[in-house]
């Protein structure tokens, strides 16, 4: 079963402010077949030592909650 990417981009919407409210943000780049989210974080979160764990402790575990079939969360490189 294929990952919505409009309900992706949704709950993105949800976790935007807390990384708005850091001078960062994140850019939905795709959804891969085998459930993939690629994003690509913005302004403060760009370059950020803190950055993997706002992917797989916010984004990733936020989206996975709410969105079927994905199974992780990468960055755009």
């Amino acid at each position: 079963m294929a990952v919505d990417k409009e309900n992706v981009a949704r709950v993105l919407d949800l976790v935007r402010p807390s990384l708005q409210a850091d001078g960062g943000d994140c850019r939905l780049v795709e959804v891969q077949e085998d459930g993939t989210v690629v994003v690509e974080l913005q302004g403060a979160c760009s370059g950020c030592p803190m950055s993997q764990l706002t992917l797989a402790n916010g984004i990733e575990r936020i989206l996975k909650e709410h969105v079927a079939g994905i199974t992780r969360v990468i960055p755009f490189k």
